[in-house]
């Protein structure tokens, strides 16, 4: 493991764990069920998620809004079916930290603070560098909705883990859908 995936591996799980951090999340009362310190640890996963899914949201729009070529038409509306999965996953993840008393932080600010994703790589409108830096992201989002799903699993929160594995399945469709137009032979 890269020396720069052993910080971020290391930040990421001082940041879920974190007591301060933990201290600092706005917990409501429930009746849910869940042991509050699980309640607590979950909230903070889902808004480290949250941040995630909608910087990716963000992604996708960059690459629908920009992408130039002969494959305008059905990289534009692929990157916009995209989109609209990736705002339901959105959704599902800031729904559930407040179904279980937390508040979703989903503005701007806390985003770019908090997003694990490498910013948006294409700069350009070649429908390669879209589809590139596109599937790019999806694939990290994937693997940090997986990493969630894990983390969920074992501190005992098994619907949390099912969105996270919802999300997963999903993310790995449109990354196969996006990562085809990689491996075709031109």
């Amino acid at each position: 493991m890269g020396e720069e995936r052993k910080c971020r591996r290391v930040d990421l799980l001082r940041a879920l764990f974190d007591s301060s951090r933990m201290s600092q999340t706005k917990i409501y009362r429930t009746k849910n069920d869940l042991p509050a310190k699980l309640r607590e640890k979950m909230i903070v996963l889902l808004n480290s998620r949250l941040a995630d899914s909608i910087d990716l949201q963000t992604q996708c729009k960059q690459a629908h809004w920009n992408v130039k070529g002969p494959d305008f038409i059905s990289l534009h509306e692929l990157f916009d079916k995209v989109n609209e999965d990736v705002e339901e996953y959105v959704d599902l993840i800031a729904e559930r930290a407040v179904q279980l008393g937390g508040v979703a932080e989903g503005v701007i600010q806390g985003v770019v603070k908090n997003t694990q994703l490498k910013p948006y790589a294409a700069r350009g409108g070649s429908g390669r560098d879209h589809v590139e830096a596109l599937s790019s992201a999806l694939a990290a989002f994937g693997k940090l909705a997986r990493a969630a799903i894990d983390t969920a699993d074992r501190a005992g929160d098994k619907d949390t883990a099912d969105i996270f594995t919802e999300i997963s399945r999903g993310t790995d469709k449109w990354l196969w859908f996006v990562e085809a137009h990689l491996q075709a032979s031109r």
